[in-house]
């Protein structure tokens, strides 16, 4: 006898279909499962003999072997417990075998029965409707985010009692309800709630800075920042995401699929609609921040601050193999993590926001220094960060601290969150237009090929583009990423294109040179 259930197996984000065949034939009981299986995947034939018995059900006394096809995909994760079962019992006839058709299962089984909640339910819902499956069986407190699915019946149980009722058309029991996964409080960087009520307006002094995080909010430009502690790098860097608007729904299901695999998506808010903010330590491991494992694969702080903010603060602290990893993902957009087994892709399309101090000790750039830094330390600490990683960040900007005069007159005048979030929304909306119907959605993720092939800018402005280049002020690249600062800056102005004013001022934000009073008043009230 033999009986199939269909599941999904994850790589990354991308799920491929797994068809679970159970077969039963005479000879000395036992249970073996073949198709790549993991130990995990392995210890499922007893935690599913057990669920099955105590469900009420009658274990078969023969032989069982069960293929996870293709065989020639690693299998890893408890979800497979619920597919197995189901299996099983369509082999014995003790659920109906047509009744499996078009459904995938998803679910760890507890020895008692009870369906466990399990990470990667949305990416594994979206995975099982592309197969064209028509319906999903999760563990109930899983629902809320399979439902997300558009397209394929989710119905969510709480032990593996209720579905084989369901499945013989008898009363579902009235069995407990089970407790989702760990609270993701337990994570170790930041949560976006715990930046609410943060307001730009609280940092003083700083007007050509926060005119940088302004820009960088509009066309989703990477920042770095160099001043003394206590000045404010921090401040700046966590009310950057107050300024960015909501996720649209495509993001939110992308960005709340990779939390979803990571075991960190809240139970009561299945999905994530503003950008995340992620906040590692310089201390944390390359495979915390890139992503990695022993066995299963996991994403990392890169891939968690996808359509967000990353915040590398005190960024020359952290180790030179995790800052040399940002330079693909700044490119492409994505991270590869690659192992002898697998190879896991998940994307990584965030804004990177560096700080760092001037110097070892801190205090190279404040009035009144006692630093005792020697130039050569100063320059090995700088280097830290290397040439490629710098140029590969869009805005520069040195703080000082300001002084009491600046930080009256500022606490006074400056423009809060609120307003300039308005203006983030108004640019953003201009750039939807303008790249409607391309792959890209902010000035930052154009190349600069098709800038200049499709949106050119005015000519005053490609002449002194031109001239920078000429004089060898600008690589290729720089003068790329100096023209996606210019369509953001023309985008603040409301310009069709960037004109020679809006180009000095990407010039003056890449070079860390003074802003013009023109762009300082966007900050002020």
């Amino acid at each position: 006898m033999s009986g199939r259930a269909a599941s999904v197996t994850l790589d990354g984000l991308v799920g491929r279909p797994i068809e679970v065949e159970a077969d039963i034939v005479g000879g000395l009981p036992g249970t073996v499962i073949v198709g790549l299986p993991d130990a995990t995947v392995n210890e499922a034939r007893d935690r599913c003999k057990s669920a099955v018995m105590n469900s009420g059900v009658p274990w078969p006394d023969q032989r069982i072997t069960v293929n996870l096809a293709p065989s020639t995909l690693p299998k890893t994760g408890s979800h497979y417990d619920l597919p197995i079962a189901m299996a099983i019992l369509a082999a014995q006839r003790a659920v109906p075998p047509e009744a499996l058709r078009g459904t995938a299962f998803v679910g760890e089984l507890a020895l008692d029965g009870r369906l466990r909640a399990v990470p990667g339910v949305l990416p594994a819902t979206l995975a099982a409707a592309e197969a064209g499956c028509t319906h999903v069986v999760v563990p109930e407190v899983n629902v809320p985010e399979a439902e997300l699915v558009e397209g394929i019946a989710v119905t969510g149980v709480r032990s593996l009692r209720q579905l084989v009722a369901m499945m013989t058309g008898d009363e579902p029991p009235d069995d407990p309800p089970v407790p989702p996964l760990d609270p993701p409080s337990t994570q170790p960087w930041g949560a976006g709630e715990r930046l609410s009520g943060l307001d730009l307006a609280d940092v003083a002094g700083h007007e050509d800075v926060r005119l940088a995080v302004l820009v960088a909010a509009v066309g989703g430009h990477h920042l770095s920042m160099v001043g003394p502690p206590g000045v404010g790098k921090t401040m700046l860097a966590q009310r950057l995401p107050g300024l960015l608007p909501d996720l649209e729904r495509s993001d939110a299901i992308e960005v709340s699929a990779v939390h979803s695999v990571a075991g960190l998506l809240p139970a009561d808010v299945p999905l994530l609609v503003r950008p995340p903010f992620l906040d590692p330590h310089h201390t944390a491991s390359a495979a915390a921040i890139v992503g990695g494992g022993s066995r299963f694969v996991r994403p990392g702080a890169m891939s968690l601050a996808h359509r967000g903010v990353l915040f590398l603060d005190e960024a020359p602290e952290f180790a030179i193999n995790v800052l040399e990893a940002l330079r693909q993902p700044l490119e492409s957009g994505r991270i590869v993590v690659a192992r002898a087994a697998r190879t896991v892709v998940y994307p990584a399309r965030f804004q990177l926001v560096l700080a760092a101090n001037p110097c070892p000790c801190g205090q190279g750039a404040t009035r009144g220094s006692t630093c005792r830094c020697s130039p050569a330390m100063r320059r090995r600490y700088g280097e830290k960060i290397s040439g490629p990683i710098r140029d590969r960040i869009d805005i520069r900007r040195t703080l000082t601290t300001p002084t009491r005069p600046e930080l009256a007159e500022t606490l006074a005048t400056g423009r809060g969150s609120h307003d300039l979030a308005g203006l983030v929304l108004a640019a953003r909306e201009r750039q939807r237009r303008r790249f409607d119907g391309t792959p890209w959605r902010l000035n930052a993720d154009v190349p600069g090929t098709e800038l200049r092939r499709s949106w050119p800018v005015a000519e005053d402005a490609r002449l002194l583009l031109d001239r920078q280049l000429h004089a060898d002020k600008l690589n290729p690249r720089s003068a790329d990423r100096v023209l996606r600062l210019a369509w953001s800056v023309a985008d603040l102005h409301q310009h069709d294109r960037p004109i020679a004013d809006d180009v000095r001022t990407a010039l003056s934000l890449r070079s860390d040179l003074p802003l013009d009073a023109a762009m300082r008043a966007l900050v002020v009230a």
